[in-house]
Order: structure tokens, then sequence, then C-alpha cells
């Protein structure tokens, strides 16, 4: 049988496994999950004839390496700092090998050998980075082929709830890594370029800065920009496009009220707070407020950030218990943005009933035979419960579908590289859509940039 290594069995597994068991028969097929917590992969296999178990600590070089070597090809699902390890054991003896995680300078470096070996390092393989990608490229080499000139293209991600599941006032709940929404955007600034002009946003503005976008069913959104579209000047082939935009995707009225956080400096995590561990909510909060004695926290609040009692967002701060005095942070040596966190699961973590829901779209403005025109393109997915996720299905099916592709010779073009050529993407695509991951287009004439959104 032909053996695939998967290392790492945390959420984002769950389908990545469930399809390649549901392959294993008919692809002669034999899964190895290598993991630290055995009681993860016992979940996702549940007793499979064609599934085995391993428990892996992944700085045991010696038992790494005897695993890597008896697979036909590495799946590495670890937190990307860990991949490169397993990239170093792929080189060394042969093995191709797929990742979900943005290709790493370390890892690029190795390009090279890898091709000289003849070997398929495919990454960037998931949702964002992943089906962003190859959803993209198809459309954009559609337009290229037929002649057109790209004027305009935004993209945008979300992980979110489902609608079914969404019933707090801020219309969101931890569908991913909590850290990653918290500091989200900091350590540096947003570029991006609208009708051929540059523009910066720096982390202290940029949730103030948002467009707006309707997708047929599902109501309205808005996005926030990503720290760097301009990276997809080449990646994409649009050296000459007029509006390049990256972002992400929230409900309505989330980036105003997130805001409030940024400002206070809740999200700040360079430097720890003393005595944290037996700090209330309310001490928390009161902690970047002036010295008032007089004045209570939720009037200081109130003041300093200029918010109405009957606005929203003071409902929506009030939801979260910051001004809680009999809730604890129980975290020593903690950063605002680790206590931030904490406050935050307590609301947000998703339930034992709740449903995630990811939304991605994408604009394509172009010109064709004299005229403009633009294609909008939008997937909805909805995770069926808390193991097979929205998140998890977006992110393991394409690792899954591409790690077989190359297994069977269908992609063999070498190298570290991420799936934007006709070779990776429209199998993988064509593939998705029979799990009903599928995207929903109609072309509507050119708008171009929008001047009530971003500004000129």
């Amino acid at each position: 049988m032909r053996r695939i290594l998967i290392v790492g069995a945390g959420r984002s597994s769950s389908a990545l496994v469930r399809y390649l068991l549901e392959k294993s028969f008919s692809e002669n097929l034999k899964i190895i999950i290598a993991d630290i917590s055995i009681e993860n992969a016992k979940k996702l296999t549940q007793g499979h004839e064609n599934a085995s178990i391993v428990e892996l600590d992944i700085f045991d070089v010696e038992k790494r390496k005897a695993l890597v070597k008896d697979a036909a090809i590495v799946i590495s699902m670890l937190p990307a700092r860990f991949h490169l390890e397993i990239a170093k054991d792929c080189l060394e003896l042969s093995k191709h090998l797929v990742t979900a995680s943005y290709i790493s300078k370390d890892l690029m470096a190795m390009d090279a050998e890898v091709k000289e070996k003849g070997l398929v390092f495919m990454n960037e393989i998931g949702l964002d980075p992943g089906i962003d990608h190859m959803s993209a490229m198809q459309v954009i080499d559609r337009i290229k082929d037929n002649g057109g000139k790209m004027l305009l293209f935004e993209s945008f991600t979300g992980g979110l709830v489902a609608p079914e599941s969404d019933n707090n006032l801020w219309n969101y709940k931890f569908t991913w890594n909590p850290r990653n929404v918290v500091v989200a955007g900091q350590g540096g600034v947003a570029k991006f370029i609208q009708e051929g002009k540059y523009k910066y946003i720096p982390y202290h503005k940029l949730f103030r800065r948002t467009e707006f976008l309707s997708i047929e069913g599902y109501g309205k959104f808005e996005a926030l920009a990503n720290r760097d579209s301009l990276n997809y000047k080449e990646v994409y082939g649009l050296q000459d496009v007029l509006t390049l935009y990256r972002g992400t995707i929230r409900r309505v009225g989330f980036s105003r009220a997130w805001n409030i956080f940024v400002q206070l400096g809740m999200t700040d995590d360079s430097y720890t707070m003393e005595g944290s561990e037996s700090m209330s909510y309310r001490d928390f909060t009161n902690s970047f407020l002036p010295y008032k004695p007089h004045d209570s926290v939720e009037l200081k609040l109130r003041h300093y950030l200029k918010i109405d009692q009957d606005d929203v967002i003071w409902d929506k701060l009030l939801e979260l218990d910051i001004f809680n005095s009999e809730k604890i942070v129980g975290l020593r040596d903690a950063t605002p943005a680790q206590i931030l966190q904490k406050i935050l699961m307590d609301k947000w973590t998703l339930q034992k009933e709740d449903k995630d829901m990811i939304v991605m779209y994408h604009k394509f403005g172009f010109e064709l035979d004299g005229r403009k025109r633009q294609i909008e393109s939008n997937m909805v997915v909805l995770g069926e419960d808390q193991t097979y996720t929205a998140m998890a299905k977006t992110v393991g099916l394409p690792v899954a579908i591409a790690s077989l592709s190359i297994l069977n010779g269908d992609i063999k073009s070498p190298g570290v590289q991420l799936p934007i050529s006709k070779e990776v993407y429209e199998p993988i695509l064509k593939e998705l859509e029979n799990y009903k991951l599928h995207f929903n287009e109609k072309e509507v004439d050119y708008l171009g940039y929008n001047p009530h959104n971003l500004g000129a």
C-alpha cells in the first residue's frame, strides 16, 4: 500500500483524513497519522483499517525521519514554524511534501535542490492561502486567454459563524486560532493599489477603513485590508493592474467596535502587565483609562472614546463582560493581547451545537474588445458540526486532493511552489465541486473604484 504520512492531527485535519480514508481502498492507501496527542488522531480515524496512529514528538529526529522514510508523500499540518524540519527530512529522503502554510524564505531557499531531485513541495494549498490562489488564477487566466486585460482584482476571505449560530451582538465567534484574530494587522502597514494610486493604512487606522460587499442569500459584509496586497502583483501576474486589494471579511459593524480595543491598547502583545493573574476584567479595562477616582470605569471609557450610551458599540462591550469585577484573568505575566483573548474566549468560543461559515469573495475588472466588464465571484461554505467545520473542509480538502494528485503523478512540475498553475488548480477546483466547494459567478458592467468605500 502507498503510505501517506500526516504529521499533525489538529482541528484542520479532520476533513483531510476523512477524504483520504474514503479514497484509501480505491487508491491503495495507508494513512499514517503522527501527533504528540494520539487521542486527537483516534477521533479522526475511528479505528479505520487503512489508518494507523503513531505518537510523535516533532523534536524526536530519529523517529521522525523513520516515518518520513517509509512514506510515499508527507503532509505537514503542524504550525508553520515546524515545517522546515519536515521539509529537510523530505529533501534528504526524496519525498514529496504538502503544507497549507505560506512559503517561508528558508523553505524557498531549498527550491533548487527540490527541483534537482524532481520533488514537489506544494505549499499554500489550504483556504487562504490556497483556494483563494486557485480560484483567482482560474478566472485571471481565463480573462487573459480570451485576450482581456486585467484592470482590477479584489479578494476577501473570512472565517465567520453560520447564520443559524449567529447569536451575539458582534456577529462573530472564533472559528480559527483566537490569537491570530486578536493580533491581526499588527507589525506592519496595509498596502494596496486603487485606480493606480498606492495606499497605506497604519494599524491604528486599519479598523476604520473598511469596504462593503453583499452576497446573495447571506447579506452584507465588511472587509478590512490585509497587510500587503502588493506581493500579489508578481504572484498573479498583475504587474499593470490599476487596483489590487486583499482583505479579511467580517459582518458589518465588527471593525468599528473592534477599533475600541485597538485605541485602548488592549491588542498590544509587546509587554506584560503587572499582577495579571489576580486582575479582574474590570481592573484590566481600567488599566487603560485615566485616573479619575470619582468616575466609574464605564463613564471614563465612554468619555475617553466618545461613545454614546445608546450606541450599539456600548452594548457590544457590555456583552463581553469587560466591566465585570468578579471574573479574574488568572494568567501570570500576560500581555494585554493575551488577556483580551481570554476575555473574548469566554463569549466567542463555538458551542457544541454551533456551526461555522467560510465566505470568500473575488472581484475581477477587465477590458475585452474595447469594453470594460467585471466578474464577481463568491463561495460560501457551512460547517457540518464541531469536527467537520467549514474551516476544516476548506483547509483540509485542498491539501488532501493535492497530495493524491502528486502521488498519482497528475501534478508533476517539481519545486517549492504554490498552486497558481493550471496543472494544479484545474483538477483540484474540479474535485472540490464534488464536495460543494464551488464559486458562484456573475458578470456585470465595470464599476471600478467606489469613492464611498476606501477613499481616493
